[in-house]
């Protein structure tokens, strides 16, 4: 494969089923449907734990989240272990990132030349309040629901600015490192949708609320939940903080923060083209995690539910298929290796370690629906940890100490009939299980999970003093935007 200047551009909390190309009925987002429509959509992608800053830790490196301990949002990237960011480096690839990074801090060597309006973790530690798990605290979760609607926002300013400066970059820097041999990799980091689920007005206006889907599988249409999402509820009880008309107005927010990413993402798009760049450089889009948008009464992340763990991931470029549907499932560890690969850096033995495999070369090869990838999730709400396993059409998910789910993703989408529980799903059961079991000991990782956590707690002070201190919302926007809690 020839080596080419590659951009990487990530949301941040988008859902698979909110984009046009992945057939949801309303939400307008052309210009990524363009993107998967000129080369390779995959429809079995997964993040490796629904929560930002795990997420961002294992994409950045190429490992589960059990093997480098970034367990939750108090644990971020510090630039150990390397990633793929450092293996570029070391070739003389320039790396460059604008925008949301979610890492420690600016100075931490995590594998860029250069960082444009960063975003890392508020005071370099997160939000340590998610990792008290021995007896968890009701979170603070009033805010999603009050902060809905029409309007601008610090993270809607910040997209602004990190699309200008992704154009700005691509149109005059770039070609200072345009070099056929030893291109460039660029990463441009979005925080849209990520709540506040309010968009500006223009945005917003274009979902009337009378034709907003309320969301699926909630506790008012009488079904019974799963009993760890049921705990999970009462840890994290956003859902109790809205009526109708506010889940409605949130969703239509929802949409309009998906629309008003996708013209960013146009605007980046654009500038390529401008530079004359297009041809030299293949594209990738994906989010860290999606949004559960009210389905099953929860919102936000942190579920296994494909609204939450499944991801929208599409590639582009000149020596890509266009059309091509690729249904082998995929996750971020395989950015790894997708990267390096596209930049034209040889794997060293100590990359081969890693479970990732190039995106460019599973497109290019029949479905494998033996393939098995596998989530994980350590956080705010969960009394005990969630584990996911994919493989083929089948989707199981195992909670420690709470009996598991099962769904077949072909028959039904939805995941609306969990078949665990019947005798014919024996045998899957136990497949599947086996391969969660030949990626780790879920027993083991929890309890682990839970002592670093725990220990971390100490480090801040203690329990009592971690609750009284915490800073309440998401991660406060860089420089100029301030620190308004979102």
């Amino acid at each position: 494969m020839k080596p080419m200047n590659l951009l990487v551009i990530m949301a941040d909390e988008l859902s698979v089923k909110t984009l046009g190309c992945y057939g949801h009925p309303v939400v307008k987002t052309p210009n990524i449907d363009r993107l998967a429509a000129s080369g390779a959509r995959f429809t079995g992608a997964y993040t490796n734990s629904p929560i930002c800053i795990p997420a961002r830790a294992s994409f950045a490196t190429g490992r589960y989240v059990h093997e480098i301990g970034c367990w939750d949002n108090a644990s971020p990237y510090t630039g150990v272990p390397t990633g793929w960011g450092h293996r570029l480096q070391a070739e003389g690839r320039r790396v460059t990132s604008i925008g949301k990074l979610h890492y420690r801090n600016v100075t931490d060597p995590t594998g860029f030349d250069e960082q444009i309006v960063p975003m890392h973790a508020r005071d370099g530690v997160g939000g340590p309040v998610a990792s008290i798990r021995d007896g968890l605290i009701v979170q603070q979760a009033d805010k999603l629901a009050r902060e809905i609607g029409p309007g601008e926002t610090s993270y809607t300013n910040y997209d602004l600015d990190i699309a200008e400066k992704a154009c700005a970059w691509i149109e005059n820097e770039a070609q200072k490192y345009n070099d056929s041999l030893k291109p460039w990799m660029t990463f441009v980091s979005f925080v849209s949708p990520h709540f506040p689920l309010m968009a500006p007005k223009e945005y917003f206006d274009m979902y009337p609320l009378d034709a907003v889907p309320m969301p699926k599988a909630h506790a008012l249409d009488g079904r019974p939940r799963h009993p760890w999402i049921e705990a999970y509820r009462k840890y994290v009880p956003s859902d109790s903080f809205f009526d109708d008309e506010k889940r409605r107005v949130a969703i239509a927010s929802y949409f309009g923060l998906c629309t008003f990413l996708d013209d960013q993402v146009g605007r980046v798009l654009a500038s390529l083209e401008r530079a004359g760049l297009a041809d030299s450089t293949r594209v990738v889009f994906a989010s860290d995690h999606g949004e559960n948008l009210g389905a099953r009464g929860t919102w936000g992340k942190g579920t296994m539910y494909q609204e939450s763990a499944a991801v929208p991931l599409m590639m582009a470029g000149p020596d890509i298929e266009a059309g091509a549907v690729v249904e082998t499932p995929v996750s971020l560890l395989d950015f790894y290796p997708t990267i390096l690969e596209s930049v034209g850096v040889a794997p060293h033995d100590e990359d081969e370690s890693r479970a990732g495999r190039s995106l460019y070369g599973i497109a290019r090869a029949p479905d494998d629906p033996e393939r098995v990838v596998f989530s994980e999730y350590h956080a705010s709400g969960a009394e005990t940890a969630a584990y996911l396993i994919r493989k083929g059409r089948k989707k199981y998910i195992h909670y420690v100490g709470y009996p598991p789910e099962l769904y077949d993703l072909a028959t039904d989408p939805e995941e609306q009939d969990d078949i665990a529980g019947k005798p014919e799903s024996e045998a899957s059961i136990a497949e599947l299980e086996g391969a969660l079991r030949g990626i780790l000991d879920p027993e083991e990782v929890d309890a682990r999970a839970k002592r670093d956590q725990a220990a971390l707690i100490e480090r801040l002070g203690g329990r009592d003093h971690v609750i009284e201190t915490a800073k309440t919302g998401a991660t406060p926007t860089p420089g100029d935007y301030g620190d308004d809690g979102y």
